[in-house]
């Protein structure tokens, strides 16, 4: 792959995730919000009669939906709440992407040499490779990010800066605690790879259609507004199965990111969270999380396919 398909792939990737984050930030807290163990601060409180006719209130602990939480995050903290983290967001998902779509490209386009030219393992491991690649260049940008937006303060309360927070995690961990979650990001690269491997059978899948179906014509193809959907339905798709399939991960990923956590290792915090609220607490957010993803990788993806579109004419 030359230079230039390089800078091309850099500069997709960047415009795709940066598009993606911006219109699906408030998601993006709320599930953040959700997965975290702060959310259980959430209470309710049942008023109950006694059998001598008194009435006592019991509070219990509650988990509460996306709905709830995005009601009590406007009314306590305000709408600017909904868009926590967006500076790190900002600053971290255009490289991100960058160096991820970057590195796929280069390892795909080097795997085809060795292996069959476009097959399974050759999407398996470059997704892989470029999914390590990314999450070990990136990892204190999202945690500075995550700490952003479980931040939750009062509306008049002066809210914590990225660099406040920078000098906090700092001083409380070192330069290693930039670094906290980075094992569940790793065990995360298992949904990027399911991802890819299914967004790139659909996206062949469709090109051979539209290929035989225009074999007859002597025309060169060209890309029309009907592959650009093609390929977000492709990459909602793929996302879905994949999301659904690692989706623990992510709620193990923003425990071990909390401030000042008991969680202090993967295994560590999978068995302490499902011993002290359950198995079913590992899907927590699962609904707004794949409210996000859908449409914020099917713009990202199509974002992405149409910028290496338009640059390489």
């Amino acid at each position: 792959m030359s230079q230039r398909d390089t800078l091309v792939h850099l500069f997709a990737g960047g415009c795709g995730g940066t598009v993606g984050a911006i219109l699906t930030c408030p998601l993006e807290v709320v599930k953040t919000r959700l997965q975290s163990s702060s959310i259980t601060l959430y209470i309710s409180e049942v008023q109950l009669t006694t059998l001598n006719g008194a009435s006592v209130n019991r509070v219990t602990r509650v988990s509460p939906g996306p709905l709830h939480c995005l009601r009590m995050i406007l009314q306590k903290e305000g709408p600017r709440s909904l868009f926590r983290g967006l500076g790190p967001n900002l600053v971290g998902v255009a490289p991100s992407r960058a160096i991820y779509f970057a590195a796929y490209s280069g390892c795909k386009e080097r795997l085809n040499h060795v292996l069959t030219a476009d097959s399974t393992p050759v999407h398996m491991v470059s997704a892989g490779v470029a999914g390590f690649t990314a999450i070990t260049a990136t990892n204190p940008i999202w945690l500075v990010k995550t700490r952003l937006q479980l931040d939750a303060r009062n509306r008049g309360e002066k809210r914590m800066s990225a660099l406040e927070c920078i000098r906090k995690v700092y001083q409380a961990d070192g330069f290693k605690g930039f670094y906290r979650g980075m094992s569940a990001s790793y065990a995360g690269i298992s949904e990027t790879v399911i991802h890819f491997v299914i967004y790139e059978t659909i996206k062949r899948k469709l090109l051979e259609y539209k290929n035989s179906a225009n074999m007859d014509e002597d025309e060169e193809s060209v890309k029309e507004a009907s592959d650009f959907v093609g390929m977000m339905l492709a990459a909602a798709t793929s996302k879905t199965c994949a999301t659904s399939i690692a989706y623990p991960h992510e709620v193990i990923r923003t425990r071990l990111r909390e401030e000042g956590t008991k969680y202090r290792s993967f295994f560590q915090t999978l068995s302490l969270v499902v011993k002290e609220e359950g198995s079913l607490s590992l899907y927590r957010g699962l609904t707004t999380h794949l409210v996000r993803q859908i449409p914020n990788t099917a713009i990202m993806m199509s974002t992405y396919e149409l910028v290496v579109y338009l640059l390489n004419g």
